[in-house]
This record gives structure tokens, C-alpha cells and sequence, in this order.
């Protein structure tokens, strides 16, 4: 039943990021790149079997089985993607920012869309 719910936020959670990535505005392309990369995060982290109160570093005590250590490989990939999202992100909202003041408009194109323009006389 878990897997089930977790399958479903992250279906959700990738199908927002990918809906908003297709926006033709620049806030709405940032946001779903960011929901995208939680989706992958989140996907990563759970595929590494998770476990409560488990140890990711084998000790000499005890035998070293697969059932008493949780993997370490997912934690430290998804703790790297991280940091490379964040920055991705503020890369991102810094051209997103400095293309709004030079073009005056905030859409991916370039073009601006407006509904009510008057024609040039």
C-alpha cells in the first residue's frame, strides 16, 4: 500500500513539474523544473530501499547482510543532486530576471502575448 502512495505523489509531483515546464512563461518554466528534479530526488531516495533506524556504514559487530544496513549510494547521489538543483535554480532565475529587463517580457519566446494590443497606426 506504501509503494502504491509513493508511486502516486511521485507521478504526480512529475506530471506538475512536466505540465509547468510546457508554460510559456519563465516563472512557470523554473517552478517546474524544480518540481521535476524533487520527483527525481524522491524517486532515487526510495529506489535505495529504505529503512528506519538502520546503519549506512558496515561495523565489525555483526554479520554485514544487506538487511541490516541501508544502501548509502542513493542517500549521498541524492544529497549531490541537491545542492546541483539549487544551483540550477538560482542560475535560472538570475537569466530569468535579467531577460525580464531587457526584453520587458517574461515569456520563453521572447514574444509578447497580449490579448487587448492595439494595431500599429
Amino acid at each position: 500500500m506504501t509503494a502504491l502512495l509513493v508511486s502516486i505523489a511521485l507521478g504526480v509531483l512529475a506530471s506538475s513539474g512536466i505540465y509547468l515546464m510546457l508554460r510559456p512563461r519563465t516563472f512557470d518554466v523554473v517552478l517546474g523544473l524544480t518540481l521535476l528534479s524533487y520527483a527525481v530526488n524522491l524517486f532515487i531516495f526510495f529506489m535505495g530501499r529504505l529503512k528506519v533506524n538502520a546503519a549506512a556504514i558496515v561495523d565489525a559487530q555483526g554479520d554485514a547482510t544487506l538487511a541490516r544496513y541501508a544502501d548509502p549510494l542513493p542517500q549521498a547521489l541524492v544529497l549531490t543532486a541537491i545542492v546541483i538543483s539549487f544551483a540550477m535554480t538560482a542560475v535560472l532565475l538570475v537569466i530569468a530576471l535579467r531577460a525580464r529587463a531587457e526584453t520587458g517580457s517574461d515569456h520563453v519566446d521572447g514574444a509578447d502575448i497580449t490579448v487587448n494590443q492595439k494595431p500599429p497606426q
